[in-house]
């Protein structure tokens, strides 16, 4: 049992020592583009530029009129206690599921006396919205339907705890 074991370790050994010799060789080619790299001059290296120390600035509330970081400034503050807010109560159209950006316009539609957009969704579906509907994640409430457009006004936070109004629209899809 025994003998094939030194068999294979034997021939383990052989092949390490042939694979060792094929490595060594004629290494004049590699001497001579040492040399040669070697004996270019070097370059210069650029002195790094000189830093400017850091100028501290002592922060004061009461100096030169100017107001703390900390405070809102007056019109924000009225927004953020009143005014503009979106309607928690309401119930949720199908559309105030989509971000606007994945809405697209396909066109509009007259029935009667009213003029609708068609609004695909990223699923595929079309669906009828006219002025008064509401639309995309920011409480989006459709103002106008034109041929080649749906406007909406959106309310979203202002990051200080109120809210403001942004025009937004969809465009007609190429």
């Amino acid at each position: 049992m025994r003998a094939p074991q030194i068999t294979k370790h034997a021939m383990i050994l052989i092949l390490a020592a042939v694979g060792l010799a094929a490595c060594g060789g004629d290494m004049d080619d590699l001497d001579q583009y040492i040399n040669e790299v070697k004996a270019k001059p070097g370059g210069r290296i650029e002195p790094l530029p000189e830093i400017t120390p850091y100028e501290v600035f002592m922060y004061v509330a009461d100096k030169e009129g100017m107001r703390s970081p900390f405070i809102p400034d007056t019109p924000q503050a009225s927004s953020a206690s009143g005014g503009t807010r979106p309607d928690r109560d309401r119930s949720r159209e199908y559309l105030e599921n989509f971000p606007l950006d994945t809405l697209s316009m396909v066109g509009t539609l007259y029935m009667g006396n009213t003029n609708y957009g068609l609004i695909r969704t990223a699923d595929g579906l079309i669906h009828r919205v006219v002025p008064g509907n509401y639309m995309g994640q920011n409480d989006g409430r459709i103002t106008e339907v034109s041929e080649s457009q749906v406007a909406l006004v959106e309310i979203i936070s202002d990051g200080i705890g109120g809210y403001i109004e942004r025009d937004a629209a969809v465009g007609l899809a190429d």
